[in-house]
């Protein structure tokens, strides 16, 4: 019954999302741990001029797996997580530039134009568990190297940021 109502909920956040930009109070606010801020130029916020997302926000903006290797990691792996591709448009950005910065305050840019669909992905479970600090989580970029050989470069390595927990959004 909890998994019925859980989807329920789910499918109505991405249905409220899917009509695109929406006006700020339909962007929920976190009710459980904050694993991902983002700031700069967005068109939807749901803390002062920033959008903050748990985990169960990320998940209800639906969820992508990919089955790939990575150069940090021994084989395939499963990698799920929201699509950078998703969030931007819920988010209303659709150009630009995004400073990803690590919990230690490692930054990388990654341009908006790599949210793609079947682009990279916020991951928050790897082979189906949790990612723990130690872990590369709470949310690592992962593009899905296997599937794109255009993925397989160091520029995109550069990008694969892990322990994410902000997004700036400018318009360079």
């Amino acid at each position: 019954m909890f998994a019925m109502i859980r989807n329920i909920v789910a499918a109505t956040a991405v249905a409220v999302f899917a009509a695109g930009p929406v006006a700020a109070e339909a962007l929920p606010v976190p009710t459980g741990e904050i694993v991902l801020t983002v700031t700069g130029d967005i068109q939807v916020t749901n803390q002062g001029d920033s959008a903050v997302f748990d985990a169960e926000m990320l998940k209800a903006l639906g969820e992508v797996t990919y089955q790939t290797s990575t150069p940090w990691t021994d084989g395939v792996q499963s990698f799920t997580g929201v699509s950078l591709h998703r969030l931007m448009e819920v988010l209303g950005v659709a150009e630009g530039s995004l400073k990803a910065t690590a919990i230690n305050d490692y930054a990388i840019d990654i341009p908006v134009s790599d949210a793609v669909e079947n682009g990279p992905i916020l991951a928050y479970l790897q082979n189906g568990q949790p990612m723990s600090v130690r872990e590369k989580g709470p949310l690592w970029v992962v593009y899905p190297y296997d599937l794109n050989k255009d993925y397989q470069a160091e520029v995109i390595f550069s990008r694969s940021i892990w322990q994410l927990v902000r997004l700036d959004v400018t318009d360079d």
